[in-house]
């Protein structure tokens, strides 16, 4: 007899907590394990306790003075402090003291730009620098990372989620050599139905398809036959990190965050949209879901190829052809310039997209608009916004109204007060959840992609995205931020310092272990 579809809808979310569930378990367990070691040393063997006590006196100095970020550094060390041994242990086990987290991946250096290709970038970098501003020395310091500046690439600014998620389908449905995919979540429901249908018909005529999906996202989200039926056609799928490997490790705390897609070479997207009906408001979970994304034309988009290639290559899948065959075959006409970055834990120390966010930031002279669905920020950051609004700039910061996640937003209030008192105003997006990610910084540069302003995406999360420079589509992403401002509530000093004494209390406290949340 055939299942329901509600049938299978609850076999799927079982299986998925089961799943979850399981690895929780085998946490608890080494948690457990550990602290009956630990109370075992402490009463028969104290000499080995207390030296164990002074180790990890001094692997929390350690832990202060080396780089990284101090949201990471203070929630280990308040571990490792408060709970004497058994933190330590924890801290050894988990890996707290290696930054390189390179879960499976292959090492997988990304495709090599050849010498003259190289060198296009960095002329216009310097041709960049000659225009003024700071952006030619964001340009500069991401050239040096390896992340090409182009030219010669039309921008298109998405400012819904469901104007970019019908554009993709309208696109794909008309690709002819490659579709490339990259989500973090994946659902069933309408837009996963047309998705699916698109990339089936087009695999029918012979156009190479790959799919990259993270488990966290999709696990209790998609049925794992949804997967089977693209196989079957000879669609390439995988699962990034899949939440049971390396139990014993926070390993399962690395997600493939990105959005990513690329047409033929030719078209390519990304932005904060996922493949889930939320995200086009064929379903309400918070009120309308607001979000946005970009496309590029031309030549920019073989920086979102690129990075989709070394992810797929990275995760130890290979690819059909040589790199050369999935770059742009078309040439576009577009004023200004793009460049691509991508970050990951594998990255730490160095955070890519933080910097970015730093350097946007701290490069204006009259405007800065960040929208974020989450704010959990360091010192650096917190300073930069700060800094920027006592300098005269007219910095907004446009956030929720109604959150998705409760505990993230008691996170982002406890930031409010300092923000406000230096002059930064915040926006509460009253129609529902503001999922978009984009900075923009001048009129003149702007960031859109993946990135959330919270240390999950600046240290756990792969993320991505693009920075834009004297492009035309900035005027459209400040229209989509304007408007986005005057649907908003602002919120005032008067208003946060109402708060209840829970929520006064609770905020602080969440901040610090704002790296487990």
């Amino acid at each position: 007899m055939r299942k329901s579809g509600g049938q299978v809808h609850t076999e799927q979310r079982a299986a998925a907590l089961l799943r979850l569930g399981v690895v929780a378990l085998l946490l608890l367990m080494q948690v457990a394990l550990i602290v009956v070691a630990a109370y075992f040393l402490r009463y028969r063997a104290a000499i080995v306790y207390s030296v164990l006590e002074v180790v990890g006196l001094v692997m929390a100095v350690r832990i202060y003075n080396r780089p990284g970020s101090s949201v990471y550094k203070m929630s280990w060390i308040l571990l490792v402090l408060f709970v004497p041994v058994a933190g330590l242990i924890l801290y050894w086990l988990w890996s707290g003291d290696r930054q390189n987290k390179r879960l499976n991946l292959k090492g997988v250096p990304r495709v090599r730009e050849s010498d003259s290709r190289r060198e296009v970038s960095r002329l216009n970098v310097e041709k960049l620098r000659l225009k003024g501003g700071a952006w030619g020395r964001l340009a500069s310091y991401l050239h040096r990372q390896g992340f090409p500046l182009c030219q010669n690439t039309a921008v298109t600014y998405f400012p819904t989620g469901e104007a970019m998620l019908e554009d993709i389908l309208d696109r794909a449905s008309r690709a002819e050599r490659f579709i490339l995919m990259e989500f973090f979540i994946a659902a069933e429901g309408e837009i996963w139905s047309r998705v699916k249908n698109t990339l089936l018909e087009r695999a029918s005529n012979g156009v190479e398809i790959k799919l990259m999906l993270d488990d966290f996202g999709c696990m209790h989200r998609l049925n794992p036959s949804e997967l089977a039926d693209l196989r079957r056609a000879g669609i390439e799928v995988r699962i990034f990190n899949p939440v049971h490997r390396y139990v014993n490790r926070l390993y399962f705390n690395y997600r493939d965050h990105r959005k990513i897609v690329s047409l033929d070479g030719d078209v390519a997207y990304t932005g904060g949209v996922n493949l889930a009906d939320e995200y086009a408001n064929r379903s309400s979970r918070f009120g309308y879901w607001k979000d946005c994304g970009i496309r590029l034309e031309g030549e920019g988009t073989w920086g979102l190829t690129r990075e989709w290639i070394h992810m797929w290559e990275n995760t130890g899948g290979s690819m059909e052809q040589e790199a050369d065959y999935y770059r742009p075959l078309c040439r576009a006409e577009g004023a200004g310039y793009c460049q691509t970055i991508s970050d990951g834990p594998d990255n730490n120390p160095t955070a890519t997209a933080e910097d970015v966010f730093l350097q946007l930031i701290g490069g204006a002279q009259s405007t800065v608009y960040a929208a974020t669905p989450y704010l959990a920020i360091d010192e650096a950051m917190t300073k930069a916004l700060c800094l920027a609004g006592d300098s005269g700039v007219d910095v907004k910061l446009l956030m929720p109204g109604i959150p998705d996640k409760k505990i993230a937003y008691l996170v982002a209030e406890s930031y409010f007060g300092e923000l406000l008192r230096h002059g930064v105003k915040i926006f509460s997006y009253t129609p529902g959840f503001l999922h978009s990610k984009m900075v923009l910084s001048d009129r003149r540069a702007a960031f859109v992609g993946s990135v959330n302003m919270d240390y999950r995406s600046f240290q756990l999360h792969f993320e991505c995205g693009t920075v834009l420079y004297d492009v035309p589509a900035i005027e459209d992403i400040l229209e989509d931020m304007d408007e986005i401002a005057a649907q908003s509530t602002p919120v005032t000093m008067e208003q946060w310092k109402r708060r209840s004494v829970f929520r006064r209390s609770i905020g602080p406290i969440l901040r610090l272990f704002a790296g487990w949340i």
